[in-house]
């Protein structure tokens, strides 16, 4: 499946994002990067999951995952997909939608090297998205795996990477009283141009 990538985000439409995200960071929210994500199987079926966003910059949002898990076998299959931030309390949502890319394998080392070393372990234990006999076995899947990277560093799986949401669509979200919450979308037009518009509530 061919998808082609829309232009970068307007400077704007980035930086309202970015100033969105430190407010819900600022206000103790918990997991205030966590973004809804949605996908489609190579069978039609949908499905969606709560992922963090990791980077976020004019081309779109990173998030990272194991490569063979469910969403990791549905972008690979069907490389587009929508993501969704919700933050209640300050009553302000973003929604964005477009085409899929894989993260290059620099890209992906970089933020491995960052991540805790606990998680680094987890990576390697967890078969996800797969059917396991008995949870118990994820302690002894760890133990096994502490015991191999003793005392070296942990590389990188290679089913283990990250994707690039490229938004082709973005609305902005904010709650009002009585229903009448506004709607602010920027959607990329077939000619390449970002259009910007109100959608009634």
């Amino acid at each position: 499946m061919n998808v082609s990538l829309p232009p970068p985000l307007p400077a704007d439409v980035l930086e309202r994002v970015r100033a969105l995200l430190a407010e819900a960071r600022a206000s103790g929210l918990p997991e205030p990067d966590a973004m809804t994500l949605a996908t489609v199987g190579a069978d039609g079926s949908p499905s969606s999951r709560t992922v963090l966003l990791k980077a976020l910059d004019a081309r779109g949002l990173c998030f990272y995952t194991n490569l063979e898990s469910r969403k990791g076998r549905d972008l690979a299959a069907r490389p587009i997909a929508s993501v969704t931030f919700y933050w209640r309390s300050l009553w302000k949502q973003v929604h964005c939608a477009g085409p899929v890319e894989r993260l290059t394998a620099e890209e992906n080392d970089a933020y491995w090297a960052a991540r805790p070393r606990a998680r680094q372990l987890g990576a390697w234990v967890s078969q996800q998205s797969r059917e396991i006999d008995d949870p118990r076995r994820l302690d002894e899947a760890m133990a096994a795996a502490e015991e191999r990277f003793r005392d070296r560093p942990i590389p990188r799986p290679d089913y283990w990477g990250g994707f690039r949401l490229r938004p082709r669509s973005l609305e902005f979200w904010t709650g009002r009283e009585a229903r009448l919450h506004l709607r602010e979308r920027y959607e990329v037009t077939p000619e390449g141009i970002w259009r910007r518009f109100w959608l009634f509530p």
